[in-house]
This record gives structure tokens, sequence and C-alpha cells, in this order.
């Protein structure tokens, strides 16, 4: 039987410490949505979802899905992309419009990975656990029951650590957030550093 790993971008935030909202940050020419949106299509998910909240976001093939409650958090956010695929995906990647570093290869691994059988599986950066995060449509029900506020998947990761498998991914990219205007400045210089050459901390 084939499998229909769908993408799923959180990308509903109003980017308060920011100044504007992270979906429409633009990064190297392209929008942090649409950054997303790439890394998850470039990873061979299929469909890709974007949850939106503060702003719309409309994108060509993309199924936009807007989050009414994405004022309470991330939480409810991933609840409502997993909400939308209706069991149409054997599983979901999960990632956040505000890691643009995220390498298309990471996506790669997880699917790898679910298909030598791992139902979850995190990338992971010199083995710490971030995103994206893949988990298999059995576990849907149990992660939007746990999806609450700021934390994501993090809660249903927590409470079943023997379900996660660890994929490193620290070669393919970084897991770097934006939150503020600093750490903005900072991935737009490592955006813009020639591949092969010696990058900041």
């Amino acid at each position: 039987m084939a499998t229909h790993i769908a993408g799923i971008l959180l990308a509903a935030g109003d980017g308060s410490r920011l100044g504007q909202p992270k979906a429409t940050v633009e990064l190297a020419g392209s929008t942090l949505a649409e950054r997303g949106v790439a890394l998850l299509r470039d990873g061979g998910t299929d469909p890709v979802i974007v949850v939106t909240g503060a702003v719309p976001v409309e994108l060509p093939g993309v199924v936009s899905v807007h989050n009414p409650d994405w004022m309470t958090g991330m939480g409810s956010s991933l609840a409502t992309g997993l909400r939308a695929l209706e069991g149409g995906a054997t599983a979901a990647v999960i990632a956040l419009a505000d890691q643009p570093l995220v390498g298309a290869e990471a996506v790669r691994r997880l699917i790898a990975a679910h298909e030598n059988g791992a139902t979850v599986a995190v990338a992971a950066y010199d083995g710490k656990p971030r995103n994206p995060v893949l988990i298999d449509h059995v576990h849907w029900p149990a992660v939007i029951e746990l999806a609450t506020g700021d934390a994501g998947a993090r809660p249903f990761l927590r409470a079943h650590p023997h379900l996660v498998t660890l994929v490193e991914c620290g070669d393919t990219g970084s897991p770097v957030d934006i939150d503020t205007p600093q750490d903005l400045a900072r991935v737009r210089a490592a955006a813009t550093t020639p591949p092969g050459s010696p990058s900041g901390p």
C-alpha cells in the first residue's frame, strides 16, 4: 500500500517579539511561509497544509487552514492541522515557519525512518531533539488531546518517550528559531553565506 505523508507548516503566530507575523517575513527573496512549504514539498510530503492565524497565507498548491484559536499558542494550530487531514494521510511531518534553515533532507530522513517502522520520528541536531517531527496517524488523537498552549507536540513526546526515534539531522541544516529582530538578522546573514563558506556561531 502506498503511504501518503502529509506536511503541516505551523505559521499562525503574530510574531509579537519580532514585530511582524513570521509567515510574511522575507528571507533571501521568499517569505518564511514559502520557505516552509518548499521544505516540506522538497522533502517528499503531499499534501502540504499551512495553518494560518494572524495573517492569511495563500500559496499555489497548498491547503491553507485558519486556526481561529491561534492566539492560544502552537498547540491549537497543531491540532487544527491534524484535524484538517481527516485520515487522508498515514503520517504527517510538522514543521515551523520560524525555522527557515532546516533542510529538506531532514524531512526525507524522517520519512525514511517511518518507512522503516518508526511511528514517531524527531529530527535531532547533535543529539538534541528539535524539528521537524513526523507523527504516524495512529497517534494523532492523543497528540490533539495533549496539544495545548505553546507546547505543540512536546507533551505527547514527553509522555511517550519509548515511541520516539531520534533521527540525526545536524549535517542537513539548522533548527535555529526566529523570535526577535536580532534572530532574524543572524539568520539573514547565515542564509546569504555561500555554501561551503564558514558560518558564524
